[in-house]
């Protein structure tokens, strides 16, 4: 088998929001890869700047004209030698000349290319044949923030979490009858609610903080009870959204309130405890490890996920870990641009006991490389939505790498 690669092809394609996005096609003598970049509406500053100055079109010039040259007749299996020459091309440390979301369709259509020149998946090819764990899906159900629109909830994310299921198929089934649930009872709330959306497929009615975990608490219950297996709830404050940091206080909107930070921390543990909630994601701005720090000491059965708070750096990983700060990372390769730089992101969570999330972006694309990601990654959670096209061609994938696993596939362990 050659992994030589032949050619490299980028285009212009949409994203689930319509908006504009980068696709790559890497052809090797062997085989063939293409991957596509997904974009964020609640975005990290420390995140790698997603284009260069002029956009998607400057973007594609970049891979045909830098990026091509350099990569074409290397072999597509030296993936740390392809990445570094991402790094060299570009010259700053958050790929501000060719963009985040370039080099990520490059790296990652270059290992699909190289998995094909050998015949194998792209989670057998980067994780290695005997890995067989599957993710607990992370499931998004009723949405607000930046990610609806209107008088919905100031929390951007309210999730669900199958964390019994013995099966991903099972899982998926039991994010999907959440989702089914909640729409009966958030009319019954709601009495101007006609089934709109937000950009995840998550349910974006106008009712408060609260009113929302009430209905997914009540309909977490129910399918739990169908199911056989516990499913419990999770939020993505989005904090860093909710942060002034003139008056230094998170500001709530819909619901009026303003707290400090000693406030925040305390309503976090509230819902928390009268939730049950076993997620947490961004509940404190991005720049405020000490926050993460106190919060993590004082929650019992949550994970304390850090995304603006980390944005699958290793560095800003590094200084969490030595505080303490959180207890699980979200890993979005477009964050980071390189799939060499994500996976030792991940590596570094695994080895500190940090549980890695892998997770799609609220402007996603149909590709589902994400879901072998998580496989390859060992990654015990996924976070990549419910319904919607581009979200169940992850969930989809990973049912189909379920059945091709056969009798090793088991569902990842999980400690909480």
């Amino acid at each position: 088998m050659s992994t030589v690669i032949e050619d490299v092809k980028a285009r212009q394609i949409l994203n689930s929001r319509g908006n504009l996005t980068i696709e790559v096609d890497v052809y090797t003598l062997d085989g063939f890869g293409r991957a596509s970049a997904p974009s964020g509406a609640s975005t990290g500053r420390a995140e790698a700047t997603p284009f260069p100055d002029g956009g998607v079109e400057e973007a594609v010039k970049k891979v045909e004209e830098s990026i091509a040259p350099e990569i074409i007749g290397l072999y597509a299996d030296d993936q740390e030698e392809i990445d570094s020459i991402l790094h060299e091309i570009d010259g700053t440390e958050n790929f501000q000349n060719i963009g985040g979301n370039t080099a990520y369709a490059v790296s990652l259509a270059v290992a699909d290319a190289a998995a094909d020149s050998y015949g194998l998946s792209l989670y057998q090819y980067l994780g290695g044949i005997m890995n067989s764990s599957l993710p607990y899906p992370l499931g998004n159900v009723i949405g607000g923030g930046k990610h609806a629109f209107g008088n919905a909830t100031d929390i951007q994310e309210f999730l669900v979490l199958p964390l019994g299921a013995n099966s991903f198929l099972d899982a998926a089934k039991a994010n999907a009858a959440i989702h089914r649930k909640l729409k009966k009872l958030l009319g019954k709330i709601d009495r101007t609610f006609t089934g709109g959306k937000g950009d995840e497929g998550a349910w974006a009615p106008n009712i408060s903080n609260d009113q929302a975990l009430e209905a997914l608490t009540t309909a977490c219950k129910e399918v739990s009870e169908e199911f056989g297996f516990e499913c419990r709830a999770g939020v993505d404050v989005a904090a860093s959204s909710l942060w002034d940091p003139k008056e230094k206080v998170y500001v709530y909107e819909r619901d009026g309130v303003k707290r400090d930070t000693g406030e925040q921390i305390e309503y976090i543990l509230g819902l928390i405890e009268k939730y049950n909630l076993v997620y947490v994601e961004d509940p404190l701005h991005e720049d405020d490890f000490e926050g993460f720090k106190e919060l993590t000491s004082k929650a019992r059965g949550c994970l304390i996920c850090g995304d603006d708070l980390f944005v699958t750096n290793s560095k800003r990983l590094q200084k969490g870990i030595s505080m303490h700060a959180g207890n699980a990372i979200i890993i979005k390769m477009n964050q980071i641009g390189t799939l060499t730089d994500t996976w030792k992101t991940t590596k570094l969570a695994q080895e500190n006991s940090y549980v890695p999330v892998v997770s799609h972006r609220s402007g996603e694309t149909e590709a589902y490389h994400i879901a072998h990601l998580a496989v390859a990654f060992g990654a015990p959670i996924i976070k990549t939505g419910v319904v919607g096209g581009e979200r169940i061609a992850k969930l989809n994938e990973l049912i189909r790498i379920e059945e091709e696993l056969g009798e090793r596939a088991r569902m990842a362990k999980l400690k909480i």
